[in-house]
C-alpha cells in the first residue's frame, strides 16, 4: 500500500481523495480474501501465522485469532487435537465455519494416552500401567479405538436389602482391594428363565456406588440409594408419585462393577485410584506395547454458549470427530438413578420432591422435569448452527445436546456411535411453556447414522426430543441399540391418575422416512418411535409419524409407541415387521381441556403396513383406517421400503468398519433344565465389532458345549443342550463374527435340575383374529397355567387342519397380561375360518384355544 499513498501525495487534494477511495475499494477486498481462512494443525505452532503452510497448533488459539480478525473460516488439518479445556464459541464467533480438511480426519479429543504397559501376571494375561497426571478414575478406556469394559461379575455373596444398603452373608467383599469403589448395576429388560428385571422399570438400568463396606454391612452411596429405593408414593399408596415406574429397584443387583478381584475376562479393565495404576486384560491380537490406549478426562469438548439476548448463530461445524470425552457424575454419590431416557432423579430431595409438583407437599415444578444427561458437545441459545458430516464417538455422556433456545439448526450426515448415553438430545423437559426465544423451534435432524448408542447407560436413546416445535427428523438410520430408537415428547404420565398431562407448546413435529432396526436389544417397554404427551391443539397441527420402516425389535414393547398422554398424533404410511409384542400401541384416556376420560386422546393410525392387522375402527377419537396386513416384509410397497433411511448421498455413512474386532459378549443369560435337556437364552451383543454375528457358542460349567447359528437364534431365541445327568449348572454364551469370538458372558445363575418332565402348558388366553384377504393376524396371551417355559405356539387352521409353528423372542418373553400376535397367509377369501392356538413346552403341545369363526375382509 505504500506506493499508492506516495503517489497520492503529489496530486491535488481532490485527486488524492479520489485515489484513496479507489485504493481502499480495490485493495481491501483482496486483503479480506487473503485473510478469510485460518489454518490449524496438531503439528503447527501458535507462534505461526495461521496459513496452510504455517498453521497454528491449538484450536482455541486459531478461533481467537479468527475472532479478532473477523475472519470466517478455521480449517483443521488432519490429526488428533488434544484439548486441555473445551472449545467455547459465543455470539462473538457467529458466522464462523470450523471445517476439517477431507484428506485425514480431524479429531477433538478430551483424553490422555496411557503408556508404559507392563505384564503384571502372565498366567492371567494381566497388564498394568501408571495413570498419567490429570487422569484419576476413568469410567471408560479405549484400546485401538475399541471401548474396554469395566470389570464386572455376579455378586459372590448373598445379599439382603435394607434401608442403607445390604447385609451380606459373609464379609468377603470387605476384604477386597477397594470395596468403596464398587458399583452395583440394576438392569431392566424382559425377565425370563431365572433372569429378573430389576431396574426402576424394564426400560431403565440404574447404577449406585458403594459408600463403604464394614464386615457384612454394605452401605450404599447417598443420595443415589434413597433416590433408587425410596421414591415417594402417592397418598393412596397405589403407585409412585412420579407416575413413571416403581418406587424401588429390585432386591438384587444384576451384577457388580469395578473391582480388581473381578479381572480376568479379555477386554476388561480396573483402575486402582489409590495406586494410580490401571489394569487390563487384552483381547486377542492386542499388543499393549504398541496399542493406542486412551482415557477420557474432559467432560466437554465443544460448547456453543449463547444467551437469550445474544444467541450464537450461523456457525458451521463440518467433518470434525468428537472423541474421548468423559462424564464423572455417575461415579459420585449421585450415581445414576434413572427414570427414563437417561433422565435421572438427583439431589437430596430427589426421591421425595424433585419434579413431583403438586402431587406431593413441597414438590418442585413443572411435573416430570427430572435431570437431563449432559452433552459432551453442547449448544444453548443457538440459531442456524450446522453440524455436517461430523462424528460423535467414544463419549461418556450424550453425544450432542441442543438445549434452551435452539432455533433452525441442522444436524446432517453425522455418525453417532459408541456413546455411553443418549446420541442426540434436542430441547429439555423443564420449560414446557417457554417463550419462542427459549423454545426449540424448527430444528432438523436428517440423514444421520446412529449405532451402538447407550453403550454404558443402556436406557440411552439415539434421538431424544423434549418439548419442541416444528422439528424435522428424517432419513436417519438407527440400528443396534439397547433400547428405543427415537423418543419425542414428555409429561403425559398424569393420565394414569385421571389428570391431564403437562401443558406445553409442542406442535408440528414430523418424524418421517427413518429406518430403525435391531433395537431394544437389552431393555424393554420402549419403541422404535416412542411418543409422550400432547403434541398440538388439533390433529392437523400435531405430530406426524410417516413413512418410517421399523423392523427386527428384540425385546417387548411397541414398534410405534404412543405412550401416556400422547395426543394429536397421526401415524401413517409406516412399515413395521418382526416386532415384539405390538406394531402399534396404545390409546389412552383423554383428560386434556377438561376431559373426563370418556374419550381417548385423539390419534389417527392410517395406511400402515404391518403384521398386527387391526380392523378399521373409529371410536372415542382414535381412528384406525386403511392399514394393511402383511406376512412378509416384501409385501410392503417397495417405494416405502427404499425411501426410508439414509438418502443416496449419505449411504456411505453405514459402510462396515474396515478394521473390525470380535463382538462384545452376550448378556442376561437365563436357563432351565429338564431331565433330558438344558434350555439357554440370552440377549445378543449391541456392539457386533464391525461385522455381523454369525454364531453363538453355549457352554456349561461342567463341559457341555453347543453351537447355534445367529440365524437359528433369531428364529428360536434359545439353544438346547442334551444332558446326561441332573446336576446344578451354570451357562455362558459367546458370540462369533468374522473377526473372532467374544469373551464369555457372565454366567447364568445356577440352574436347579428338574427331576420330572414339566407339565404341558395350559390354554392360551385372549385369542382373537383379524382376517384380511388371504392373510390372518392371530392375537393371543400366554397360558394361565404352566406357561413359564413356553418355547413355541402352534396355530391350527380349520377347515383344513393346517398347522404352523411360531417361535422367537416374542414367544418366550410373553407373560402376564401381555398379548402378542403372529401372521400367516394362504387363506381362501371365500371361506370362513377358525384358528386354534396352543402353547408348546419341553414336554409337548398343551391345551388349544379356538377363536370365533372369521370371514376374510378385502384389503
Amino acid at each position: 500500500m505504500k506506493m499508492p499513498i506516495d503517489l497520492a501525495v503529489r496530486r491535488s487534494s481532490h485527486q488524492r481523495l479520489r485515489f484513496y477511495r479507489l485504493a481502499i475499494w480495490f485493495l481491501l477486498p483482496v486483503a479480506t480474501l487473503c485473510a478469510q481462512t485460518v489454518y490449524v494443525s496438531p503439528r503447527g505452532k501458535d507462534t505461526g501465522v495461521g496459513t496452510a503452510s504455517a498453521p497454528f497448533r491449538s484450536v482455541q488459539h486459531a478461533v481467537q485469532v479468527a475472532r479478532s480478525r473477523h475472519e470466517h473460516t478455521v480449517k483443521l488439518q488432519g490429526g488428533l487435537y488434544r484439548l486441555a479445556s473445551p472449545l467455547v464459541l459465543t455470539a462473538a464467533d457467529s458466522g464462523l465455519t470450523l471445517q476439517a480438511e477431507t484428506t485425514q480426519p480431524a479429531t477433538f479429543s478430551g483424553g490422555f494416552k496411557i503408556s508404559g504397559w507392563k505384564l503384571q501376571d502372565a498366567k492371567r494375561s494381566l497388564w498394568s500401567a501408571p495413570l498419567p497426571n490429570g487422569v484419576s478414575s476413568p469410567r471408560q478406556i479405549y484400546v485401538n479405538g475399541v471401548r474396554a469394559t469395566r470389570t464386572r461379575g455376579l455378586a459372590p455373596v448373598s445379599l439382603t436389602m435394607n434401608a442403607e444398603g445390604y447385609t451380606a452373608d459373609s464379609d468377603l467383599l470387605a476384604h477386597w482391594r477397594h470395596p468403596d469403589e464398587l458399583e452395583f448395576v440394576y438392569t431392566g429388560g424382559n425377565g425370563i428363565w431365572g433372569v429378573p428385571s430389576v431396574g426402576l422399570g424394564s426400560w431403565t438400568e440404574p447404577r449406585c456406588p458403594v459408600a463403604a463396606i464394614h464386615g457384612t454391612t454394605i452401605l450404599m452411596a447417598e443420595p443415589c440409594w434413597k433416590n433408587s429405593t425410596e421414591r415417594v408414593m402417592l397418598p393412596n399408596g397405589k403407585r409412585s408419585a412420579n407416575l413413571v415406574g416403581p418406587s424401588s429397584i429390585g432386591k438384587q443387583p444384576s451384577y457388580i462393577e469395578n473391582a480388581y478381584e473381578l479381572l480376568g475376562r479379555p477386554g476388561e479393565f480396573y483402575v486402582d485410584t489409590a495406586a494410580k495404576t490401571i489394569f487390563y486384560t487384552p483381547r486377542k491380537g492386542e499388543d499393549l506395547r504398541s496399542a493406542d490406549v486412551e482415557a477420557p478426562v474432559l467432560e466437554s469438548l465443544l460448547v456453543l454458549d449463547g444467551t437469550k439476548d445474544a444467541p450464537v448463530h450461523d456457525i458451521t461445524i463440518s467433518g470434525v470427530t468428537f472423541a474421548y470425552a468423559a462424564w464423572h457424575e455417575p461415579s459420585t454419590a449421585e450415581g445414576f438413578s434413572e427414570i427414563q431416557a437417561n433422565y435421572r432423579v438427583t439431589g437430596a430431595d430427589g426421591a421425595t420432591k424433585q419434579a413431583l409438583c403438586t402431587l406431593v407437599p413441597g414438590g418442585t415444578c413443572p411435573f416430570a422435569a427430572w435431570t437431563q444427561e449432559p452433552g459432551n458437545v453442547s449448544a444453548k441459545y443457538a440459531d442456524t448452527v450446522t453440524f455436517k458430516r461430523d462424528t460423535f464417538t467414544h463419549l461418556g455422556a450424550t453425544g450432542l445436546a441442543l438445549t434452551g433456545g435452539a432455533h433452525h439448526n441442522l444436524i446432517e450426515g453425522c455418525i453417532f456411535t459408541d456413546i455411553s448415553g443418549n446420541g442426540l438430545e434436542l430441547a429439555g423437559v423443564d420449560t414446557p411453556m417457554a417463550s419462542d426465544e427459549s423454545f426449540a423451534i424448527g430444528n432438523r435432524i436428517e440423514n444421520n447414522l446412529f449405532r451402538n448408542v447407550g453403550a454404558e447407560f443402556s436406557g440411552g436413546i439415539p434421538i431424544v426430543v423434549g418439548y419442541a416445535r416444528f422439528t424435522h427428523i428424517a432419513h436417519n438410520q438407527i440400528d443396534h441399540v439397547p433400547y428405543a430408537g427415537i423418543s419425542i415428547g414428555w409429561g403425559g404420565w398424569p393420565d394414569k391418575i385421571a389428570l391431564p398431562g403437562v401443558a406445553n407448546r409442542s406442535t408440528g413435529n414430523v418424524i418421517e422416512k427413518n429406518h430403525i432396526s435391531h433395537f431394544m436389544l437389552d431393555l424393554s417397554d420402549g419403541g422404535g418411535i416412542y411418543t409422550q404427551g400432547r403434541t398440538g391443539v388439533t390433529l392437523a397441527d400435531g405430530e406426524r409419524v410417516d413413512g418410517n420402516v421399523v423392523i427386527d425389535q428384540f425385546s417387548s414393547g411397541h414398534a410405534l409407541y404412543t405412550d401416556n398422554g400422547s395426543a394429536m398424533i397421526t401415524v401413517s404410511n409406516n412399515v413395521t415387521f418382526n416386532t415384539n409384542h405390538d406394531n402399534w400401541g396404545s390409546r389412552h384416556k383423554d383428560y386434556y381441556d377438561g376431559g373426563t376420560g370418556d374419550e381417548n386422546n385423539p390419534l389417527a393410525i392410517e395406511n400402515n403396513w404391518w403384521q398386527q392387522g387391526d380392523p378399521d375402527s373409529s371410536a372415542k377419537q382414535v381412528t384406525e383406517s386403511g392399514n394393511h396386513l402383511i406376512t412378509a416384509l416384501d409385501q410392503a410397497p417397495q417405494e416405502l421400503l427404499e425411501s426410508a433411511g439414509l438418502q443416496a448421498g449419505f449411504r456411505n455413512l453405514a459402510t462396515p468398519t474396515p478394521h473390525g474386532v470380535a463382538p462384545f459378549a452376550p448378556t442376561a443369560v437365563g436357563a432351565f433344565q429338564t431331565p433330558d435337556f438344558a434350555y439357554v437364552t440370552w440377549r445378543p451383543p449391541v456392539f457386533e465389532g464391525g461385522s455381523p454375528v454369525t454364531e453363538y457358542v453355549v457352554r456349561s460349567d461342567d463341559g457341555l458345549v453347543t453351537k447355534l447359528s445367529a440365524a437359528e437364534f433369531d428364529r428360536l431365541s434359545y439353544a438346547r443342550l442334551p444332558i446326561t445327568s441332573s446336576k446344578l449348572r451354570t451357562f455362558t454364551v459367546s458370540a462369533v463374527n468374522a473377526h473372532g469370538e467374544s469373551p464369555a458372558s457372565l454366567p447364568s445363575l445356577p440352574v436347579v435340575p428338574e427331576s420330572t418332565k414339566p407339565a404341558l402348558p395350559g390354554a392360551p388366553q385372549s385369542v382373537s383374529v383379524h382376517v384380511q384377504g388371504t392373510r390372518a393376524s392371530i392375537h393371543f396371551g400366554g397360558p394361565k397355567e404352566n406357561g413359564e417355559h413356553v418355547l413355541a405356539y402352534a396355530i391350527t387352521i380349520d377347515p383344513g387342519g393346517r398347522k404352523q409353528i411360531f417361535t422367537g423372542r416374542r414367544i418366550i418373553t410373553l407373560e402376564g397380561r401381555h398379548v402378542t400376535f403372529v401372521s400367516l397367509g394362504g387363506l381362501d377369501p371365500a371361506k370362513t375360518y377358525r384358528f386354534g392356538v396352543a402353547a408348546l413346552g419341553p414336554s409337548g403341545e398343551g391345551q388349544i384355544t379356538w377363536s370365533t369363526p372369521s370371514t376374510p375382509k378385502q384389503p
